[in-house]
């Protein structure tokens, strides 16, 4: 509990299972953390295991894509706040105090790892990948009139489970770039948000999506013209 506030966090389970039960006993050992979920995406041999030593609740969603886990992750979750994150050791359980402090005042709290200080020297956000983060984010701030974004890529985010509610009939993506879209559809609608700093360390095991630089690039064409994409689709006919 958090101020009288329970707290939920969603974790997705595809290639995890050599980090997924740490960070699930760091969330709980924050004291503030009420229930873990964890949804398996079709996740590598052994990783249902590693998630049934722990208490968290263990739920699967065979449609192959971070977003349709997220989603069902979301469904499950019981909290006044929803905190969505990753089970791959690159985000700090620590940082949810930061996320919650911000949630008091904010139904929308989105992580960044834009500040250099807070990056770990080995970790997947190299140079090239945080300016186009960076620029994309002004991208959006321009197309919606938004307030600051530096970090469109970024699981790590907190939501009103209200606002889970308001959003949840909206969702258009499946795969990679629902983090996104979660962020489009939180600005596009106006609703009130903030941007924190936190930690990012190097991955446990490989990324499908940043495991190497084409993959990146490919990743970061195909967000900006989603990005365009939406904002046409909204003026149009409001997603």
């Amino acid at each position: 509990m958090w101020r009288g506030k329970s707290v939920s966090v969603v974790l997705t389970s595809y290639r995890e299972r050599h980090s997924i039960r740490e960070i699930i006993d760091d969330f709980f050992a924050t004291g503030v953390v009420d229930e873990v979920i964890v949804v398996d995406n079709n996740a590598e041999m052994g990783s249902k295991e590693e998630v049934q030593k722990t208490r968290a609740k263990l739920f699967f969603e065979t449609k192959q894509g971070q977003g349709y886990a997220l989603q069902t992750g979301m469904r499950e979750a019981h909290g006044d706040y929803v905190i969505l994150c990753e089970g791959d050791g690159t985000f700090s359980p620590h940082d949810v105090e930061k996320f919650l402090l911000y949630g008091a005042e904010f139904p929308v709290v989105f992580g960044t790892r834009t500040n250099t200080s807070l990056i770990g020297h080995d970790s997947a956000m190299f140079f090239l990948r945080r300016i186009a983060d960076v620029l994309e984010g002004k991208l959006i701030e321009i197309l919606f009139r938004s307030n600051r974004l530096t970090d469109i890529g970024c699981t790590y985010k907190l939501l009103r489970q209200e606002t889970v509610r308001q959003l949840q009939p909206h969702w258009i993506k499946g795969d990679s770039h629902f983090i996104t879209e979660v962020t489009l559809q939180v600005v596009a609608r106006h609703i009130p948000f903030v941007e924190i700093p936190v930690a990012f360390k190097k991955r446990v095991g490989i990324s499908a999506v940043t495991e190497s630089f084409p993959n990146v690039a490919k990743w970061g064409v195909k967000l900006l013209l989603f990005i365009i994409l939406f904002r046409l689709k909204w003026k149009n006919s409001r997603i």
